[in-house]
């Protein structure tokens, strides 16, 4: 029976949060983290006797970040060919991706920091098709209330901006 319980235990990472916190992640889930999974190899594949810290991440993130990478840990591995220009084009967000980032603005923008400091791209791509999803279609004024963003355009600044982008325009 101790054998079993030490190969459990030994498929867990423990890692520290920026806040102090002591989490254990399986390692397949962890491993969804490009950082992480480096980290390891370069451990020769070993858990480390100690927490990896985390230092960019607290506690409320990273479970937000681990819940992600635990419900897409079969999906397949990042490859060369993700870049292709239907992956940027596209705001499409699975149903569960969808629900998973239904969460207050501030936790959104802490969640894709988190993928992009532990490198787990497939995750940075779904927070930022979330936000450019809000705020498609929106006039500036819109994208400023949304986000909160005071406007520190004088009105011959602004007419200018426009002037100089209506080339982009949808007509």
């Amino acid at each position: 029976m101790a054998a079993t319980t030490t190969t459990s235990d030994a498929s867990l990472i423990a890692i520290t949060t920026s806040d102090g916190i002591l989490m254990h992640v399986e390692r397949p889930v962890a491993e969804r983290s490009i950082l992480i999974k480096n980290l390891l190899e370069d451990l020769g594949g070993e858990a480390p006797a100690e927490a990896i810290p985390i230092p960019n991440v607290n506690e409320a993130v990273m479970k937000k970040v681990v819940e992600w990478c635990g419900h897409h840990r079969n999906d397949p591995a990042a490859s060369q060919d993700d870049d292709s220009d239907s992956r940027k084009k596209s705001t499409d967000i699975d149903e569960w991706d969808q629900k998973f980032m239904q969460v207050d603005q501030e936790m959104l923008f802490e969640i894709i920091l988190a993928a992009n400091y532990l490198d787990i791209k497939a995750l940075l791509d779904v927070g930022c098709k979330t936000v450019a999803n809000m705020i498609k279609g929106k006039s500036p004024d819109e994208i400023r209330k949304t986000f909160n963003i005071q406007n520190d355009f004088t009105p011959e600044e602004e007419e200018q901006i426009r002037r100089e982008n209506e080339w982009a325009e949808d007509r």
